[in-house]
């Protein structure tokens, strides 16, 4: 059972556009689904939200603390409310997946995520869940810090805001912990593009009139 939800990105309004921040739009989108409102909360260095499902505390968080220090934010909050690391499901950026798609699993590398190696190492295990919001990969390693801290093309936003949609549709799945059945929803990408119409018939001709004998 999910307990914690963490949206990572940087604070700051030159930020809250940038393909880092995906995981703060997520948190906004589960935030709006739930009708919770993030405060600051100086004890976790976050934004942070309480509430109840289906008679289960349920926490949000925001850290402000920047991308490199996600861990000081989440460590605080999992020690003080005795959270394990497979009760936290954070949500973040993904290189290695496309506008649109967005992927669910438990542990595994942070691959050069900041984010991811801060939690880590504040919690002393990967054994966590994590939402890999994709948001593309520029191509070439040398331009990975700019293109993450830069907007996505409108269409690719929007590619992005429909990932972060259907995954929220399986918020339920996720808190009652059926992972299973919230991977199956979550990795289902774009509806596919409607077939194209098929070609009418042709019509038929009309049959010659009859000739007389």
């Amino acid at each position: 059972m999910i307990k914690l939800l963490v949206g990572l990105g940087n604070p700051g309004t030159e930020y809250e556009d940038t393909r880092h921040n995906a995981g703060f739009w997520w948190i906004d989108a589960v935030a709006r689904e739930l009708k919770v409102s993030l405060v600051p909360e100086r004890s976790y260095h976050g934004l942070m939200a309480r509430t109840t499902v289906n008679g289960h505390t349920l926490w949000l968080l925001e850290p402000q603390t920047f991308m490199n220090l996600s861990g000081k934010s989440v460590g605080a909050l999992a020690r003080f409310f005795k959270i394990q690391p497979e009760e936290i499901l954070v949500a973040h950026d993904e290189l290695d997946i496309l506008p649109g798609e967005a992927k669910l699993k438990l542990g595994g590398s942070h691959a050069g995520h900041n984010g991811l190696r801060d939690i880590h190492a504040q919690l002393g295990t990967a054994h966590y869940w994590r939402l890999r919001i994709g948001v593309g990969h520029p191509g070439d390693k040398a331009e990975v810090v700019s293109w993450v801290l830069k907007k996505p093309l409108l269409e690719h936003r929007k590619a992005i805001d429909d990932s972060i949609g259907r995954s929220v549709t399986a918020l339920p799945l996720l808190l009652a912990g059926q992972m299973e059945k919230a991977m199956a929803q979550i990795h289902t990408s774009k509806p596919q593009r409607p077939k194209p119409p098929r070609p009418a018939k042709a019509p038929v001709p009309d049959a010659p009139p009859p000739t007389a004998e």
